[in-house]
């Protein structure tokens, strides 16, 4: 057995060593050269896009790598290869890299700036969007819809990007999922910069799903990613599928949520959310089935109502795919929530439709402290909903007092804050 394990790796080894050989690097200094170079592209092969503006131009990075040897698009130098105007990236294959681009005032005009996928029927899989940028500073049209970002297929990451300055009408990044279902996507080190509101629907920062697909399990991945001020609507993360986690992720003064729209069985754990008392800044609505919401930290959100620390939202009855589903088997649980205007509504209805309270639902330890506001609002039954070992210290509980709840002026949370800009987003 050993003997069949040592020579499994030396043969592994020596794949790799061949691979190595013949991997190849490419200078490219026009599109029409990347798309002559498809048919001869090899695992292991390194392409090198050269230096200056690339305007208006249409890459296809099309190819086959492997886990081992994956094929690489890349920058000359990190953040000089800038694309311009209608400028869009299609990343087509598997085991494919982008590396250090930089996408400068895309044109609204382009629906999908960058999309894994070569065409409606050829998702990719296993490709990786790394140390890249996108940027706006000018302004935008507010009609025209465009997203930045698309990703299709399975098992594709985007980290230590740049995300910035995106006003008009559409979602920065989007999960798309198909009749399959697809996704197990990664999302991690990525900085989402200033967004300014949006005023409509439209303007979410990421969307994993939608509600067609919404019962449809994803299992994404958002993980270690800052969110600053990314206002474009109510919605900074809007999850519309089942089964993802969202993970230490940092978000400073965004006057939206995350919110589990659709979809259930999804974990927000350990995140950070520092309002710093802006009005509007918000935490984590709550709608469907079997999520759980623990070890997060709130602090000084100025949001209320759909902005509050955590709110858990009424469902209707049949609701369809893009309404509200009843919450069911909620678990809330050791979640620090400091000094906001309003820690916790329950029972928020969008509607006069809405009329279905939480049932099954717990909320265990908790940390709950506002001296000068009260850390309840609710508008609905809470036959639902047990109430466990929560410390609690505000001028009122906001509602009738409850076993589980225990108001006492000692209690204390050690502060949190949050991930630093140094650790997200491209290194150059």
């Amino acid at each position: 057995m050993k003997l069949n394990l040592r020579l499994t790796v030396v043969m592994l080894s020596s794949q790799l060593l061949l691979i190595q050989a013949r991997a190849a690097e490419i200078k490219i200094s026009s599109p029409t050269q990347l798309t002559a170079s498809h048919n001869s592209l090899q695992p292991g092969d390194t392409v090198l896009l050269k230096s200056g503006k690339w305007a208006d131009v249409d890459l296809l990075f099309s190819g086959k790598g492997t886990k081992e040897a994956p094929i690489i698009l890349k920058a000359e130098v990190p953040g000089q290869v800038v694309l311009t105007g209608k400028s869009h990236l299609r990343i087509a294959g598997e085991y494919l890299v982008v590396e250090g681009l930089h996408f400068q005032e895309p044109d609204t005009e382009v629906s999908d700036v960058i999309q894994f996928r070569g065409d409606s029927k050829t998702p990719s899989n296993h490709c990786r969007l790394t140390n890249c940028a996108m940027t706006s500073t000018g302004p935008q049209n507010a009609d025209a819809e465009c997203r930045w970002v698309g990703l299709y297929g399975q098992g594709n990451r985007l980290d230590h990007c740049r995300f910035e300055g995106k006003t008009g009408k559409g979602t920065t990044v989007v999960v798309w999922l198909n009749a399959k279902g697809d996704g197990r996507h990664q999302l991690d080190h990525n900085y989402f910069g200033p967004r300014e509101k949006l005023g409509k629907n439209g303007g979410e920062t990421i969307r994993v799903g939608d509600s067609k697909t919404s019962m449809m399990k994803a299992a994404c991945v958002v993980e270690r990613n800052i969110f600053e001020k990314c206002n474009g609507e109510a919605e900074c993360i809007s999850n519309k599928s089942c089964g993802n986690l969202y993970r230490e992720n940092t978000f400073l003064e965004v006057q939206g949520t995350l919110t589990l729209r659709h979809g259930n069985g999804c974990v927000v754990e350990g995140n950070v959310f520092l309002g710093n008392n802006v009005n509007g800044t918000g935490g984590i609505r709550i709608i469907g089935e079997d999520h759980q919401v623990r070890g997060n930290y709130l602090e000084k959100l100025g949001g209320d109502k759909a902005r509050a620390g955590i709110c858990f939202m009424m469902g209707i009855p049949d609701s369809p795919l893009n309404r509200y589903f009843q919450v069911k088997r909620a678990r809330v649980e050791k979640n620090v929530l400091v000094d906001c205007k309003q820690s916790f509504f329950i029972g928020l209805a969008d509607d006069k439709n809405g009329i279905l309270p939480p049932v099954g639902s717990v909320i265990r330890g908790n940390t709950i402290i506002s001296p000068k506001r009260s850390l309840f609002a609710v508008s609905c039954s809470l036959t639902g909903l047990t109430f466990e070992n929560n410390r609690c210290f505000g001028s009122e509980l906001g509602m009738t007092a409850q076993p589980g709840l225990v108001m006492n002026p000692e209690t204390k949370a050690a502060p949190l804050k949050g991930l630093s800009r140094a650790e997200v987003g491209p290194k150059w």
